[in-house]
């Protein structure tokens, strides 16, 4: 656990077209350009990104903010059993997110983001983002997934 591995084959791919199939549909991919360079850092639990990011309009740190904390998706709005209150939390400390102190938020269904800034260099904002990677990533969205389905009356 006192290594870091500058290179994990195909997971900057895996991310980079993983990303508009999961913020698109089944029919149309998002669209938006991804850049990825993914670290493996040993940790118990939780990966960490660091999300450099280009509005479309000039946007500041504080509307980014707003926007993430007063977010609510489709399971905030059904109520879904594993469904966290509160999607995405934001830390105001400039040390955090840490994986220790902050992947459980929300059963570990929670993505807690942090040091959100200006990026002058692409004219938005940069930030911090931590999910729980067993949880949030497999098990957990598994079945939020399924609750979904059965709310929406997919599948019986």
């Amino acid at each position: 656990m006192q290594n870091v591995i500058p290179f994990i084959r195909n997971e900057e791919e895996k991310v980079e077209h993983e990303t508009n199939k999961i913020l698109g549909s089944m029919s149309k991919p998002a669209g938006i350009t991804v850049s990825a360079s993914c670290n493996r850092v040993p940790t118990l639990h939780g990966h960490m990104e660091a999300v450099f990011a280009k509005t479309r309009s000039a946007a500041t740190p504080n509307e980014i903010v707003k926007a993430m904390r007063e977010f609510k998706g489709t399971p905030q709005q059904l109520k879904l059993p594993s469904a966290p209150q509160h999607p995405i939390i934001v830390r105001e400390e400039e040390d955090r997110p840490q994986t220790r102190l902050d992947v459980d938020e929300g059963n570990g269904m929670t993505v807690t983001v942090g040091r959100v800034r200006r990026d002058p260099a692409l004219n938005g904002v940069k930030y911090m983002a931590l999910g729980h990677n067993l949880v949030r990533g497999g098990a957990g969205c598994s079945i939020l997934n399924a609750e979904l389905l059965l709310a929406k009356k997919l599948i019986k």
